[in-house]
């Protein structure tokens, strides 16, 4: 039981020291990965529409 109770107040001072990112942080890291997810999508999407018309003038 000690070792258990020695965990979660380990666990309590690890999370103090934590600096955790503030609001405009999240809001711009947000972002960032909403238009990578977007370019990557748009990519993707215009290869497969290539590779459709490719594909259907080989057959």
């Amino acid at each position: 039981m000690q070792k258990i109770t020695k965990f979660f107040k380990e666990i309590r001072g690890e999370l103090k020291r934590v600096t955790w990112p503030d609001r405009k942080q999240v809001i711009n890291s947000t972002v960032v990965v909403l238009v990578t997810v977007l370019i990557s999508a748009t990519f993707l999407y215009i290869v497969d529409i290539g590779l459709q018309q490719l594909l259907s003038l080989l057959l």
